[in-house]
């Protein structure tokens, strides 16, 4: 089967761990030069993404924070980034299938991140138990997704909205997360952030990539545009502090920093 159909057919699976190597399964066929066909618009299959029942997904403001520094907030900590990352898998496959007419390339950079995306949630999945928890065992929410639907019609916003925007907090966020887990003696979790820290810095790379080309396609100025889109699809605002170093390794320019960083 062509590999953008089997990019969709993996979003609808539901069971996590099935995802996971479905999506590593895809990347491996990229590789190997499965067929892939740029041009055909696939419709969309009913229930997107396929999700286990558990987490229950509530809204953001009612998960409570829970310190670090005991087994059970640990744990909560670690399941919100696990859920995160879960989500991750989703979007890069739905960026993958979704959108066509695109060069081979963008095909295969998403699979690329779906995979990479796969092994961090094995990763972590695999700690949490560790700890005697696993995923599914406290709520999340579904603020990733919701940016993903918001997008759907349109590979300029997407490209602007999710690795540029929501994925790229991930860049902010994990260095203060690590050191948190540090000082609770979590070495392991540390360890596998930095994992994915290093990795996301490529993925949100490549949505600069695809962001920047598409702006040069279509007559687009980036930085207008980007504003623009954000208040259309009422994108979150971004607070400091910001990974600075993080955001330039992953192809964002200095003026745009130094706008983050003065708003």
């Amino acid at each position: 089967m062509e590999l953008r159909q089997r990019a969709c057919e993996a979003l609808c699976i539901a069971d996590p761990a099935a995802k996971a190597q479905a999506a590593r399964a895809l990347f491996d066929a990229a590789q190997a030069g499965a067929t892939l066909d740029t041009t055909c618009v696939i419709g969309e299959p009913a229930g997107l993404p396929g999700r286990p029942a558990l987490p229950r997904l509530v809204a953001p403001a009612t998960l409570a924070r829970r310190s670090p520094f005991t087994v059970e907030g640990r744990a909560a900590l670690l399941h919100a980034v696990t859920h995160i990352e879960f989500n991750a898998i989703n979007l890069a496959l739905d960026a993958a299938w979704r959108f066509a007419g695109m060069p081979a390339e963008y095909y295969r950079d998403w699979l690329r991140v779906a995979a990479e995306e796969a092994r961090h949630f094995e990763l972590l999945r695999e700690h949490l138990r560790s700890l005697s928890r696993d995923y599914g065992d406290f709520d999340a929410h579904d603020g990733l997704w919701t940016m993903v639907e918001r997008t759907s019609q349109d590979v300029v916003a997407r490209m602007a909205l999710v690795p540029r925007t929501l994925e790229a907090r991930g860049l902010d966020a994990t260095p203060p997360m690590q050191d948190r887990l540090r000082r609770a003696g979590d070495l392991r979790a540390v360890e596998i952030l930095a994992i994915i820290l290093r990795d996301e810095v490529g993925h949100v790379a490549i949505g600069n990539h695809w962001y920047r080309w598409l702006c040069q396609r279509d007559g687009l100025d980036p930085v207008q545009t980007y504003d623009r889109l954000a208040r259309e699809h009422h994108a979150p605002r971004l607070r400091g502090p910001f990974n600075v170093e993080a955001r330039l390794a992953a192809g964002f320019t200095p003026i745009e920093v130094d706008a983050l960083t003065r708003a």
